[in-house]
């Protein structure tokens, strides 16, 4: 059993669902979970043993959410020591937009600058398509979970 934070960055509500579903998937699976939606650094700043997974939908032009702005405002002002840190990261966005998905890759590349390791595939997801987001989300996780 191992324990997951999942921080959330969402706007309309989505990339909360998907955290949601994630999170009773894991619980499915015997793992423990924390939802955060209102992340702040101390939500990142977790036991070595303890796993990270971002959820961030891309809001605007390429921008974060505004409830996961003032964790990003912090990581890069703070410059926190991540070494240690295993992490998991899921975007949600339309692929019509030439930023599609920006905002997950702003907050994976500022975690691995800080010493953070992504410890699977980014997962970008188009809610354009036809596959709902849950269900990709956990085709995913099953094979991440599956492979460690």
């Amino acid at each position: 059993m191992s324990h997951f934070s999942l921080v959330v960055g969402s706007t309309l509500g989505s990339a909360e669902d998907l955290a949601e579903d994630i999170a009773e998937i894991l619980q499915n699976r015997h793992h423990q979970t924390v939802i955060h939606t209102s992340p702040q650094v101390d939500h990142i700043l977790i036991k070595p043993e303890h796993y990270l997974i971002l959820v961030c939908a891309t809001h605007g032009a390429g921008d974060l959410p505004d409830n996961i702005q003032p964790l990003l405002t912090q990581l890069i002002e703070q410059q926190p020591n991540l070494v240690g840190l295993s992490y998991l990261a899921v975007g949600l966005g339309d692929s019509a937009y030439d930023t599609f998905c920006q905002a997950i890759h702003t907050l994976d590349q500022q975690l691995n600058q800080l010493g953070a390791t992504r410890v699977g595939d980014l997962l970008t997801i188009d809610v354009s398509q036809a596959d709902p987001p849950e269900v990709i989300a956990e085709k995913w996780l099953d094979h991440w979970l599956t492979t460690h």
